[in-house]
C-alpha cells in the first residue's frame, strides 16, 4: 500500500542545466537576429580596440625607430683607454685587459684598437718621411666593425687568414688622402717600410672617429711585422642599456686590477638618458589612451544590451514561462555581452594591425605591435564587457513572466 502511494506522487522536476556550448548557442542566437545592430555595435567595439592598439602600435614603432636610431648613436657603447701614471708618463693597457672585460657579465661585446707608433702609411715609398698627414698605423681585432658599428665602402674587412699578412683596411680620411678610391689586389700603400695590399676602405665611422685616420692591420701581422706591442689603446664594449653604469663602475679594476686609476671610461651617452625619458613617456601615453578606448568600447557594450533588454522583454516573459530559471537568463545575456564584446575586439585588433602595418610603411618604420597590445586588447574587452554586461543581464533575470509578457 505505502508502495502504491509512493509511486502516486509525482516526481519533482529541475531546470535543465545549460551546458558551455549550449551557453554559446544562445547567446549567438540573440546575436543574429539582430544582425545590423550586432555589426553597428561590434564596429564601434572595433573602432576603440583598433584606435588603442594602432595607437599603441604605430607609438611602438615610432619608438623602435628612435631606438635605432639612439643604438646607432652609441648609447651603450663605452671606450676604455690608458691613462696617465702617477710620473705623468703615458700608462699602457695589459695585454689581457680585452679577455678580462669580456668575463663581465653583462658585456655583449668587445673589441679593441692598438696603436702602432713607429709605423706610417704612405702613398708610396717616395713620400718623405716626415708628410704622415697625421695618419696613424692600428692593429685591429677582427670583431671590430661589429662593435663600434662600422660599414665598408668597399672591398672586404680582415678576416683569420690575411688578419697575418701584409694587408690593410684604409679608413675613410686615409683613403682620401692616398687618392685611393678602391680597395683589391694591385693596390698598395707603403706601411711600416714595406708594402701593404689595401683590402677594404671603410665608411665614416661616427662612433669612432679615429678610425677615419687610421690604416687598421691585422693584430697578428702588426706584432709579426711592424714590432707592434700587443697592448690594445682603444677597448670598445657594448652592454645592456639597462647594464652599462653598472659595467662602466667596474671596467677600470677590470683593464688593469694593478692600477685601476690609470684606466680612462668613457661616460655613457647622454643620448642613453633622453632614450630612457622617452620610453617613460611612450609608457604613460599608451596606458592612457589605452584606458580611454576601453572605456568607450565598455559603454558601448552597456548600451548595447541595455536597449536589448528593454526589446526583448516578451522573449525573456516566454523563456520564463517554459522554465528558465533566473541564473539561465543572467548566463544568456551575459553570453551575449562576452560575445559581442570578442567579436568587436578581434576585429578591432586586426584593424589596428593594418593601420599600423600602413602607417609604419610611408614612414620606412619596422612595424612593431607588442603582443600585449593583441591579447590585452581582447582581454581587456572582454572583462568590459562582462562588467558592462553584468547590470543588464541582472536586470533581464530579475523581470517576472507576467510583468514581461505583460509590458510586450
Amino acid at each position: 500500500m505505502t508502495e502504491r502511494r509512493l509511486r502516486a506522487v509525482p516526481p519533482t522536476l529541475s531546470p535543465a542545466r545549460l551546458r558551455p556550448r549550449d551557453v554559446v548557442r544562445v547567446g549567438s542566437a540573440g546575436l543574429r537576429t539582430r544582425p545590423l545592430r550586432v555589426f553597428l555595435s561590434a564596429l564601434g567595439i572595433a573602432i576603440g580596440i583598433a584606435a588603442m592598439t594602432a595607437v599603441v602600435g604605430v607609438s611602438s614603432s615610432s619608438r623602435a625607430e628612435l631606438d635605432r636610431q639612439l643604438a646607432a648613436l652609441g648609447t651603450n657603447l663605452l671606450t676604455v683607454a690608458p691613462g696617465n701614471s702617477l710620473s705623468g708618463d703615458t700608462a699602457t693597457l695589459p695585454t689581457e685587459s680585452v679577455d678580462m672585460i669580456s668575463r663581465i657579465g653583462p658585456v655583449r661585446e668587445v673589441s679593441a684598437l692598438g696603436k702602432v707608433p713607429d709605423a706610417k702609411v704612405y702613398r708610396s715609398d717616395r713620400i718623405p718621411v716626415a708628410e704622415t698627414r697625421g695618419l696613424t698605423v692600428q692593429a685591429a681585432h677582427l670583431d671590430l666593425p661589429r662593435t663600434v658599428g662600422a660599414t665598408l665602402a668597399d672591398g672586404t674587412w680582415l678576416n683569420a687568414a690575411t688578419a697575418r699578412y701584409p694587408a690593410v683596411v684604409l679608413g675613410s680620411m686615409t683613403a682620401e688622402l692616398l687618392g685611393i678610391r678602391s680597395a683589391g689586389e694591385g693596390v698598395q700603400v707603403y706601411l711600416g717600410e714595406q708594402w701593404f695590399t689595401v683590402i677594404g676602405i671603410l665608411d665614416p665611422a661616427p662612433l669612432a672617429p679615429e678610425l677615419d685616420s687610421a690604416a687598421l692591420v691585422g693584430w697578428a701581422a702588426a706584432e709579426a711585422d711592424l714590432e707592434f706591442d700587443g697592448h690594445p689603446t682603444t677597448v670598445y664594449t657594448r652592454a645592456a642599456d639597462s647594464d652599462v653604469e653598472s659595467v662602466r663602475d667596474v671596467l677600470a679594476p677590470t683593464a688593469n686590477p694593478v692600477s685601476p686609476n690609470e684606466v680612462q671610461v668613457s661616460r655613457p651617452s647622454d643620448a642613453l638618458a633622453a632614450r630612457q625619458a622617452t620610453d617613460r613617456t611612450f609608457t604613460g601615453l599608451l596606458l592612457g589612451l589605452g584606458a580611454v578606448a576601453l572605456l568607450v568600447g565598455g559603454v558601448g557594450v552597456a548600451n548595447t544590451m541595455v536597449i536589448s533588454v528593454l526589446e526583448r522583454r516578451a522573449e525573456i516573459g516566454l523563456r520564463r514561462s517554459l522554465g528558465a530559471t533566473r541564473g539561465q537568463i543572467r548566463v544568456q545575456f551575459l553570453a551575449e555581452s562576452l560575445l559581442l564584446s570578442a567579436l568587436g575586439g578581434a576585429g578591432g585588433v586586426v584593424l589596428g594591425i593594418a593601420v599600423t602595418s600602413g602607417y609604419a610603411a610611408t614612414q620606412s618604420w619596422p612595424t612593431v605591435v607588442p603582443p600585449w597590445a593583441m591579447l590585452g586588447g581582447v582581454g581587456a574587452t572582454l572583462v568590459i564587457g562582462a562588467i558592462a554586461g553584468l547590470y543588464p543581464a541582472i536586470r533581464a533575470a530579475r523581470l517576472s513572466p507576467t510583468d514581461a509578457l505583460a509590458a510586450s
